[in-house]
């Protein structure tokens, strides 16, 4: 009898943490689908997301009080116009003496993740986040953009920001700030 309460003790507890961690993981702004994860390991080793803990206070403030407690390092942006899973993505690896983050966007297509480098920035940390349709200028003045679907912002605060646009064709690019 005692052995049956400890074993129904100790699955109770397990089932406990499974919910808890499950829980945590659905929460958490900054979670991947498992199949991304794998994807992005494989073709990114070292590579993680920029979280709100990478960020200096200074940039914090400024992407919490755009963005709240979303992932500064991940977006759900319907990119390509299509309405299939697309994440905008900042990854960083750290090698010790430099930074380099890389925008990355991966569109799910058939079950599978497929993923394209957008853009490098060394020794930076910078966010991301979806901007809507509209006609955008570049901050010198000599291009226009119209943009027909949700974009994506790659921004370091304080110094530059770029907007990328799927045009149907390819990808097209705009300097908000620089």
């Amino acid at each position: 009898m005692r052995l049956k309460v400890n074993v129904l003790l100790v699955a109770s507890c397990l089932l406990a943490s499974v919910r808890v961690s499950a829980a945590e993981q659905a929460t958490d702004p900054c979670s991947l689908p498992q199949t991304l994860q794998r994807e992005v390991a494989h073709k990114y080793p070292g590579a993680r997301l920029v979280t709100l803990n990478d960020l200096a206070q200074d940039d914090r403030s400024l992407f919490q009080k755009d963005h709240g407690n979303d992932c500064p390092g991940l977006v759900n942006v319907n990119f390509y116009g299509d309405g299939k899973p697309t994440l905008a993505l900042v990854l960083i690896v750290n090698t010790g003496t430099t930074v380099t983050a890389k925008l990355v966007v991966a569109h799910e297509l058939a079950q599978k993740w497929e993923t394209a480098l957008l853009e490098k920035a060394e020794s930076t940390i910078p966010v991301v986040w979806s901007q809507g349709p509209g006609e955008y200028e570049d901050v010198y003045g000599e291009k226009k953009l119209r943009v027909t679907r949700p974009g994506i912002v790659f921004c370091e605060y304080y110094a530059w920001e770029i907007l990328y646009a799927w045009t149907g064709s390819r990808v097209d690019k705009i300097w908000l700030r620089d």
